[in-house]
């Protein structure tokens, strides 16, 4: 061996000084805190550098008198790399040769030393025991409070978690905590740097000050520790998990003045352990209306903040901005290292950029603090658990990133591996739930597991590595396609969906492999023969129109004229009613589905087919055509014999003899509906995507409203939105809403109708509903108008019917263009007011929009005298004709509103008798109501006469 370095000398390697003759190495300035045995190493390598030293020179010259295990030498090594930053940033110091020895491969510098320079301290370096604790840590205060009262009642502690989730975090601020009970007797062991589990009591007797171990090394730690008040944090257990368990047991039960604080990505599972598994941090619900404030009374977000500020963001969150950073959260999986990633990357992309960015797996790897190497990315954390793996245990975690959301044990081995022993997948995946690679979610329901987007990325990223994309996604979607065999095409049949709802987003993805350029068609269409009617029974109109139209393309000739393309025609044209309206796509497939209805002799879906038709022709403001169907439909339910058919009939019915303006038929073929209803126990009954109950007592609300029953109609409006607020059903509340609220309007009840307004919007908004969306706009403006807002409501009322003029929802277009004339004519803008009600006028003549006609007419009389005082004898001959127009189709409703305003203008022209006669003659024929806005203003007329 060649002969020692002059102890004078100086070595200089990187950023380092090392001065032997005062056993102290330097990093800019600053010492480094290291153990004897460690720099006796270090010295030795570096006089040699370039040269490999064997194990056995290294022992002797570190250990001249005792006989040491080559573990010991490891443990040193891996600790020394560790403080070099050897690995970091490119930097490489100390290489092993196997079978040889270790070599500093460093270029060094030698030169002599002639004492200290004034900038290194002089004095004793103390090696800290502890980490630094993190000066701000989110979320956890409650956690290393309850554990740190554990550690001190029950001395064993082991914190499980999945990567990333701020175990080591959470034990340093316990350790610290605790500093108090174990002052300098608190002892941190960093796992993470060994690779071979013997080194694992070697590293605690070192860190402990066990020294001169024999080959007995376990007793001799045993007996040394047996009476000392110690704390040991073991950190990183989960890669030499055996030896772990191993000592923490009989140091459990040998040294009962130990504590210990273990953190692991799964349990140990010996005597003494307190299994505590670490949970991510609960980030905010998916709600309408989140607030920034809201959103930062969630731990997750509150780092979010906290990390992005660190990382050069300046921005306080906005209310705007609150739901989009809850749903990185959310979708990170409240994993504290994953937020902490993304959020320092906010000042570079943005919010809105963050949230794009994070769907492309950029996450994995980007760069994270140096201070933790298997946390410098995402990627890095989740490479070490997944290297920690057993083969068979690497394969079942990439199949199962096929699954989107939870699955059951059941689900599993039909995606691993097709007829495998379900047993066994099952017993791979508990291995991996004690891993903390499969999580056990607490609110999804019992016997459901699922991945964490992290780890689902991640091994989605493997999956394609090994080649087996391909063929795991067939085989999930396959497996998908089978689950949805029991609602493939009967759509019309009423079943709780409740089971299949969670797997959403499964058939989903299934779905959309299956008809991508690498799938399959022939599954895509067994699964949409499934999904379809999953969508649609769960309201997810857009997946439902998508899926349909994909779908019925994709139909092979075997396929087509058969039930399944009939229940696929009802669900296209059911789904793009509400989604786009009354668009040609809706009207084709109702035809075409009532052909193919026909043709099979399925009367059933004739009658699904008929009320489409009726809905379809009603909201064209073809009144006569949805009469024509209403009673094609009954004819058909005659001839089933249903009750609830012929119930559903009589309501049809009912809603048509009211749309042409026949409201004494209204009211008697409701009334029919009714009774045979209760007759027969009918309540609910769904037909063509709504409920037909809800329906009528709306219709029948507007009915008894025209007919003079002002309160009862309210009254039936009311149960109407309460029955439709019980069934959850976006579509069926969003009609009750939009159709029961022009009878508030109608009665002056203004708050009421604020408040059912504002709910159609967000509920419309929530669900996609386009037409609902525009109909609450309408609602609004009329509502406007009546607070004598006369601007914001004509504003409200343009965007709206530019919208249902787009989607062809004409009947709502008739009664927000009468609005808007009304509002045109009261805001002086003459020209156009009178364009658009003379306009509406003259279709309601030709057939078009016939129960509006009166209203028409006396909002035309309105839109004349604004314009001029002079053109009272047009404004005449125009309430004369709405209050012909109104006894004709008996409508009290509309007849006292053209009598209130006849009675006006024939007083300012000196007809008192006669202004009088009329309006008490009206008055006189109501028998409720009173309270009502239209009754006390004409009360207030009648007195003032």
């Amino acid at each position: 061996m060649r002969q020692r370095v002059n102890e004078t000398e100086e070595f200089r390697f990187g950023p380092f000084r090392l001065i032997a003759s005062k056993r102290l190495l330097v990093k800019k300035g600053e010492p480094v805190a290291l153990g004897g045995r460690a720099l006796d190493i270090l010295i030795a390598l570096v006089e040699r550098a370039g040269e490999v030293v064997s194990h056995r020179e290294l022992v002797k010259r570190v250990w001249p008198d005792v006989i040491v295990e080559e573990a010991n030498l490891r443990v040193h090594i891996a600790r020394l790399r560790s403080a070099l930053g050897d690995g970091r940033d490119g930097a490489r110091y100390i290489t092993n040769v196997p079978g040889r020895g270790y070599c500093f491969v460093a270029p060094v510098e030698r030169s002599q030393h002639h004492g200290l320079s004034t900038d290194v301290p002089v004095g004793p370096v103390k090696i800290p025991t502890l980490p630094a604790r993190l000066q701000r840590m989110v979320g956890r205060d409650e956690t290393v409070e309850a554990l740190r009262s554990e550690v001190s009642s029950r001395r064993f502690v082991s914190i499980v978690g999945s990567g990333g989730v701020g175990k080591t975090t959470v034990a340093v601020a316990i350790a610290h905590g605790m500093a108090a009970d174990f002052g300098d007797a608190i002892y941190f062991i960093d796992l993470n740097a060994l690779y071979d589990s013997v080194l694992v009591v070697p590293a605690v007797a070192s860190a402990v000050g066990c020294l001169g171990q024999t080959q007995d090394s376990l007793p001799r730690l045993l007996a040394f520790l047996v009476d000392k008040r110690i704390l040991l944090v073991l950190d990183s257990c989960e890669h030499v998990v055996e030896s772990v368990a191993m000592l923490t047991e009989r140091l459990f039960r040998e040294a009962p003045l130990v504590h210990i604080i273990a953190t692991t990505r799964e349990a140990l599972r010996v005597e003494g352990e307190n299994s505590y598994l670490l949970r991510p941090l609960d980030s905010p619900r998916n709600e309408i209306g989140l607030t920034a404030t809201k959103a930062l009374a969630s731990p997750a977000v509150q780092l979010f903040m906290d990390r992005a500020a660190a990382g050069g963001y300046r921005h306080d969150l906005t209310d705007e901005e609150a739901p989009v950073v809850a749903g990185i959260c959310r979708q990170l999986d409240g994993i504290p290292l994953a937020i902490e990633l993304t959020a320092s990357r906010a000042s570079t992309y943005g919010i809105s950029g963050l949230a794009q960015l994070i769907n492309d797996r950029l996450i994995l790897l980007w760069q994270g603090r140096r201070s933790v190497p298997r946390h410098q990315t995402l990627r890095a954390t989740l490479d070490w658990s997944y290297d920690l793996l057993s083969e068979r245990e690497k394969a079942v975690l990439c199949a199962l990133s096929v699954f989107v959301g939870a699955f059951t044990p059941e689900m599993a081995p039909a995606v691993v591996e097709p007829h495998h022993d379900a047993f066994h997948v099952a017993d791979v995946i508990a291995s991996l739930v004690d891993k903390s690679l499969v999580s056990v979610p607490r609110t999804e329901g019992p016997n459901l597991y699922r991945l964490l987007d992290t780890t689902r990325a991640y091994a989605a990223v493997r999956l394609a590595e090994r080649g087996e994309s391909n063929a795991i996604a067939r085989r999930h979607a396959l497996h998908c396609a089978e689950r949805l065999v029991g609602i493939r095409t009967n759509i019309l049949q009423e079943r709780d969906l409740s089971d299949y709802s969670r797997q959403v987003g499964d058939i989903r993805a299934a779905l959309e492999w299956s008809f991508s350029t690498s799938g399959d068609t022939s599954i895509g269409v067994e699964l949409g023969a499934g999904a379809v009617p999953l969508f649609l029974g769960l309201s997810m109109l857009s997946e439902c129109l998508r899926w349909c139209r994909q779908t019925i393309f994709a139909l092979g000739e075997k396929d087509r004229g058969t039930k399944l393309e009939l229940a696929l025609q009802l669900s296209l044209a059911i789904s793009s009613t509400y989604v786009h309206g009354n668009s040609d796509e809706v009207g084709a497939a109702l035809e075409r589905g009532l052909s193919l209805a026909e043709s099979l002799g399925d009367i059933e879906y004739q009658l699904h087919f008929l009320a489409g038709l009726n809905l379809f022709r009603t909201r064209l403001s073809d009144f006569g055509g949805a009469l024509a169907a209403a009673e094609r439909y009954a004819a058909a339910a005659e001839e089933l014999g249903g009750s609830r058919e012929i119930v559903a009939a009589e309501w049809m019915l009912g809603a048509s003899r009211h749309l042409v303006g026949n409201q004494a038929s209204a009211q008697h073929s409701y009334e029919t509906g009714f009774a045979r209803a209760a007759a027969a126990d009918v309540s609910q009954l769904y037909s063509y995507g709504y409920d037909h109950q809800v329906r009528a007592l709306i219709g029948y609300a507007r009915t008894l409203w025209l007919r003079g029953f002002p309160d009862q109609a309210a009254q039936l409006a009311q149960q109407g939105i309460e029955v439709a607020g019980r069934q959850e059903h976006p579509v069926t509340l969003c009609i009750c809403l939009l159709y029961a609220t022009p009878v508030f309007l109608w009665r002056g009840d203004q708050q009421i109708a604020e408040d059912l307004i504002e709910r159609l919007v967000a509920y419309a908004a929530r669900y996609s509903l386009a037409p609902y969306y525009a109909g609450g706009l309408g609602l609004r403006g009329e509502l406007m108008l009546a607070r004598g807002e006369t601007k914001l409501g004509v504003e409200a009322l343009r965007t709206a019917l530019s919208t249902l003029q787009t989607e062809r929802q004409y009947i709502l277009s008739f009664a927000f263009s009468r609005a808007l004339a009304e509002g045109l004519g009261r805001s002086g803008q003459a020209a156009e007011a009178t364009t658009i009600i003379d306009a509406l006028v003259a279709d309601a003549l030709c057939g078009s929009g016939t129960f509006e006609l009166p209203n028409l007419l006396r909002a035309q009389a309105e839109v004349l005298l604004a314009a001029s005082r002079e053109n009272w004898r047009a404004a005449e001959t125009s309430l004369v004709g709405s209050l012909d127009g109104a006894r004709q189709q008996s409508a009290l409703g509309w007849e006292l509103r053209s009598a209130i305003a006849l009675n006006r203008l024939w007083v300012d022209h000196g007809r008192v008798d006669e202004a009088r006669n009329l309006l008490a003659a009206v008055y006189g024929r109501f028998t409720e109501g009173f309270g009502t806005a239209d009754l006390i203003e004409a009360e207030r007329q009648l007195r003032a006469l």
